[in-house]
């Protein structure tokens, strides 16, 4: 690294929506604030093989799980690799990945993310850090939303960060205190209703501009997100395929008036979550939804008096979560919170991640 404060870090996401592997190329810099540049960043699309073992991963005996996760892990290995010759990229300090969750069951003390750590440094031969939602989980949280403590630090000038990822989740400051939660699910929804026609996304939302909202349908996903509101639990693809699957395969209800459905119910989720203030707030939307010009402009109409909808440049709508994965493995080498009680309901913050080949670097105070 430059300086005990200045750091250039690989960060590694792969999302429930099951796109492919985000890699961003990252340097950080502490001055009093925190400062960053996305220096470049790249999409890895899964092979349908892969796609294949991921979706069904949750499915495997344990023996069979544990060695995918040491070949996914190796997979990682072989993205940044690839990466790092193609970008020219001569020094990295650290990678910090998130892995791909398979199951995620914080009220029973347990989250899984495939992808082993120590696979990934001995493909790479460079320090790792993984397992970010572990700790969280063993104290009682839900391992989950991360994100917003990137945020708070990295992002502070916008009032609302709203991720429209596989599932919806936003993180804003109340009263002094990062609040984040999931909202609804999302691209895994609307991916999912055109895997039917052999389709991975609906490019700017056009199948589902061109549809109509069905009432029956629009109802059942209220009365489901109603009976999630008060507890606020991480959704999860357990959720999904128990409760939101059987609703989204009514072969009765025409495909595109199902994603015009879908995305009329994101949107009006969206717009119950954020609180109604005196002054209309700046809200940053990334993921890939932001790329859904229907579900963008449905959310602009619904919040037009409530909030500023600001989509940023392509990069970091593509690349915000594995910036800020990076930004997470930086704070855990500096043994600093990364993960906020007040946004996972965890019964202290806490510094999470495991290490492999890092000389932990206590800060400086």
């Amino acid at each position: 690294m430059k300086s005990r404060d200045t750091y250039t870090v690989i960060g590694l996401m792969s999302g429930t929506s099951l796109d492919g592997l985000d890699v961003a190329y990252c340097e950080f810099e502490f001055k009093k604030s925190w400062r960053f540049k996305l220096l470049s960043g790249k999409m890895f699309p899964y092979s349908a093989k892969w796609k294949e073992k991921l979706s069904n991963a949750h499915h495997l005996p344990g023996e069979f799980l544990m060695n995918l996760h040491g070949e996914y892990g190796r997979l990682m290995g072989k993205c940044c690799l690839q990466f790092m010759r193609q970008h020219s990229v001569r020094h990295v300090d650290l990678v910090a990945s998130h892995g791909h969750t398979i199951f995620h069951q914080p009220e029973k003390r347990f989250t899984f993310q495939l992808g082993d750590g120590a696979s990934l440094h001995a493909t790479t031969g460079l320090p790792v850090v993984f397992d970010f939602r572990t700790l969280d989980v063993a104290l009682g949280g839900q391992g989950a939303p991360l994100v917003p403590v990137g945020d708070k630090l990295l992002f502070s000038p916008y009032d609302v960060c709203l991720n429209l990822g596989g599932i919806a989740n936003l993180s804003m400051d109340i009263k002094g205190k990062r609040k984040a939660f999931d909202i609804c699910f999302c691209n895994m929804a609307l991916n999912y209703l055109m895997m039917s026609i052999n389709r991975s996304f609906d490019r700017d939302g056009k199948l589902a501009s061109s549809g109509s909202i069905n009432t029956p349908m629009l109802k059942a996903c209220t009365r489901l997100y109603s009976s999630y509101r008060k507890t606020r639990p991480s959704l999860a693809r357990e959720m999904f395929e128990k409760q939101w699957k059987p609703l989204l395969d009514d072969a009765r209800v025409p495909l595109a008036d199902r994603l015009c459905t879908v995305c009329e119910s994101v949107a009006r989720e969206i717009v119950r979550s954020i609180p109604s203030t005196k002054k209309r707030v700046k809200m940053l939307a990334t993921g890939g939804g932001a790329f859904n010009a229907f579900l963008i402009n449905l959310l602009i109409e619904k919040l037009k008096d409530r909030a500023e909808v600001i989509v940023p440049p392509q990069s970091i709508i593509e690349f915000k979560e594995a910036l800020i994965f990076a930004f997470l493995g930086v704070l855990r080498v500096r043994n600093e919170v990364n993960v906020l009680k007040s946004v996972t309901s965890a019964c202290r913050d806490s510094c999470s991640g495991t290490l492999v080949g890092v000389h932990l670097q206590i800060r400086a105070e």
